[in-house]
C-alpha cells in the first residue's frame, strides 16, 4: 500500500471524509505554497472542520422542516418601506433567541412575512442554533392529538427544545377554546426560557376573536411581549402586485384592509 493510500485509509478510519477526499489536491498545494508543517495541519483540520459545520448546518435546516429556502439578501426591502431592515437585521443576530425573547411579524397576506421567518430561522441554523418551523394549524391539531393521546406533557417537551420556535400564519384559521388552552400551555413552558417568532395577519387587538377567548388572549400576549420585538409590516401583497402588472387585476382594487 502506497504512502498516499495509507494516509487516506487512515482518513477514512478516523471519519476525516473530506480530508480524504481532498489530500491529494491538498498535498500538491502545499508542496507549490511550501507550507510549513504546522500550517499545511492547520489547511488539514480547517477543511475538515468546515465540512463537519456544513453537515450539521444541513442537518438542524433538514430538521426544522421549512416550507422553502429564502435568505434575507433575497427579500426586496423597497417593496415594503413600512421595515427597519436594521429592526431585522438585528433579529438575525439571533441575541433575541440568547435572551429567551420573542419577535412578531404582523401585516397582511402576502407581505414578505413568512419570507422572513424562514430567513432569520435559516440564519438561526447556520450560527448553529435548533429550529422548529411550523404554522399555528398544524400546531394546534399536533397538540390536540398529544392530548386526546395521553401525550400532551411529552409532546410539550419536544416543542420546548428548539432554541427558536417559528409559528406562521396565526389568525389564518379560528382556535377554538380547547386550542386556545393549549397554545397557552405552549407559550408559557417557553416563557423566558425559549424564543417564539410568529407571524400573523391580524392586529394584536383582534387576537381575542382568534382564539375565541379574550382572556387566554390577554394572558398569551402578555407572556409573548413582555421580552418581544414587533413589526408591523404595511402594503400590498407581493401576489397582488404582480397580478397588477400583469394586469389581471385593476389597481383601485384593494387587497386588504390595514392593521
Amino acid at each position: 500500500m502506497g504512502e498516499l493510500e495509507l494516509l487516506s485509509h487512515h482518513c477514512q478510519h478516523l471519519r476525516l471524509t473530506r480530508i480524504a477526499q481532498r489530500l491529494p489536491t491538498l498535498l500538491e498545494q502545499a508542496a507549490q505554497q511550501e507550507l510549513s508543517y504546522s500550517a499545511f495541519l492547520h489547511t488539514l483540520l480547517a477543511e475538515e472542520v468546515a465540512s463537519r459545520q456544513e453537515k450539521h448546518q444541513a442537518l438542524r435546516v433538514q430538521m426544522a422542516r421549512f416550507p422553502f429556502h429564502k435568505t434575507l439578501d433575497a427579500f426586496d426591502w423597497k417593496a415594503q418601506p413600512s421595515i427597519d431592515p436594521k429592526v431585522i437585521k438585528e433579529l438575525a443576530t439571533m441575541r433575541f433567541v440568547a435572551n429567551g425573547a420573542n419577535a412578531l411579524l404582523l401585516g397582511p397576506p402576502g407581505v414578505g412575512k413568512t419570507h422572513l421567518s424562514v430567513a432569520l430561522g435559516l440564519e438561526a441554523c447556520r450560527l448553529g442554533l435548533r429550529v422548529m418551523f411550523t404554522t399555528a394549524a398544524a400546531l394546534i391539531t399536533t397538540l390536540g392529538k398529544a392530548l386526546y393521546e395521553n401525550r400532551l406533557e411529552e409532546r410539550l417537551k419536544l416543542l420546548t427544545q428548539p432554541k427558536l420556535l417559528i409559528i406562521d400564519e396565526i389568525g389564518y384559521i379560528p382556535i377554538d377554546r380547547q386550542g386556545a388552552n393549549l397554545f397557552f400551555q405552549l407559550v408559557s413552558r417557553r416563557y423566558e426560557r425559549g424564543a417564539i417568532l410568529l407571524t400573523s395577519n391580524q392586529s394584536l387587538g383582534a387576537w381575542g376573536d382568534v382564539f375565541g377567548d379574550a382572556v387566554i388572549a390577554s394572558a398569551i400576549l402578555d407572556r409573548l411581549l413582555h421580552h418581544a420585538t414587533t413589526i408591523n409590516i404595511k402594503g400590498d401583497s407581493y401576489r397582488l402586485r404582480e397580478k397588477r402588472k400583469a394586469g389581471l387585476v385593476r389597481s383601485s382594487v384593494t387587497a386588504h384592509p390595514e392593521l
